[in-house]
């Protein structure tokens, strides 16, 4: 008698040609990943061969009942870790029926302004580190700290090892290898300050494929808290008092600043950044009031400053960056719920597009 887990990883390839695509969108909420499955005749590597398919939006809060029919485009391709073999997971925006982007579809519009000729020519590279704290299931409280109570204070846990300091560590290493084995550019992970709270890094990645890869590593790591029966958390602010909040800070360069005489035009995107400063706190998350605090390495979020190496700045420029005279910089702004669809296009159309 086969079990479950024998069922579950049975291979397909021995009996079918068949293959198990899993399309996944972003939910009403705008932090919600949804997804569902269908069987296609073979295996694709492309998403433009991929069908459309549709959904039940009024119950994801994305359509009226009376006309709930969404429709969903796939636009970018991934192994998929839990399957494996030449099963896929495939990111996908959703349209109507008629062909316009519904209202939560923020890569419609992240997808033009990459695609504008000054934007392409420019080859904008992300690195997106993308925190967030694991919660036990029944009490919605921190991974590791005793319930109802608190455990020692911020010190010993970033980057730390060992039973009383990192907590959840098996869930974090298999979320980094699922994202590799699936193709994600995932460039490492660590313990942050806050017990219960990691992070993880994609990119260097270039456009719109920085923000797809996160979304589809947010995807996996929703899944693999499932397996593990614990809570994935991305609130800004999931502890309050003093402990640290949970961001996406957001690295960046342009060819321009990569190439010699780069710095000064870093100076000139941070100028432009800081008289959009309103606009772009608007658009970094719900509740970052809560985080951007001017405490626990962050610029208050009514003030915009920049600096080297200041992690109490609004824009971080590394030293390295400072003594090459070229490189990137990092927005520290973005919280942890950001969408990155969002947040990626909207650096690049203020640093690039924008005339003040």
């Amino acid at each position: 008698m086969s079990s479950l887990s024998d069922l579950i990883n049975l291979n397909l390839s021995d009996s079918t040609e068949k293959i198990i695509a899993e399309y996944i969108w972003v939910g009403g909420s705008g932090m919600d990943v949804r997804s569902k499955a269908r069987t296609l005749s073979g295996p694709v590597s492309d998403p433009s061969k991929l069908p459309k398919w549709n959904y039940d939006g009024s119950s994801t809060g994305q359509a009226p009942g009376e006309d709930s029919e969404v429709i969903l485009y796939p636009q970018a391709i991934f192994r998929d870790p839990f399957r494996r073999g030449s099963n896929i997971l495939v990111i996908c925006d959703a349209y109507t029926p008629a062909g316009e982007p519904i209202p939560t579809n923020k890569r419609c519009r992240a997808a033009k302004i990459f695609s504008h000729p000054d934007v392409a020519a420019e080859v904008p590279w992300y690195g997106l580190e993308q925190e967030y704290t694991l919660l036990q299931k029944d009490v919605k409280w921190p991974l590791g700290w005793p319930i109802g109570g608190y455990p020692g204070p911020q010190g010993p846990y970033y980057c730390g090892a060992g039973v009383d300091k990192a907590f959840g560590r098996d869930i974090v290493d298999a979320h980094y290898k699922a994202c590799l084995y699936a193709g994600i550019n995932i460039s490492g992970i660590n313990g942050e300050v806050m017990p219960g709270q990691w992070e993880f890094q994609v990119g260097p990645s270039v456009g719109i494929s920085a923000a797809d890869e996160l979304w589809a590593a947010r995807y996996i790591l929703e899944r693999i808290t499932e397996v593990a029966g614990v809570v994935l958390s991305f609130d800004p602010k999931p502890i309050e008092g003093d402990w640290n909040g949970a961001g996406a800070h957001t690295n960046y360069s342009t060819k321009s600043m990569r190439n010699e005489g780069g710095y000064e035009v870093i100076k000139k995107a941070i100028e432009k950044l800081g008289l959009r400063h309103k606009e772009h706190i608007a658009a970094y998350g719900e509740g970052n009031e809560r985080r951007l605090t001017g405490k626990h390495e962050t610029a208050d979020i009514n003030t915009f400053k920049w600096g080297v190496a200041n992690r109490g700045a609004s824009i971080r420029v590394g030293r390295d960056t400072e003594k090459d005279g070229k490189g990137y910089f990092e927005d520290r702004r973005p919280a942890s719920n950001m969408d990155p669809y969002v947040v990626t296009s909207m650096i690049a159309e203020t640093t690039i597009l924008w005339k003040p």
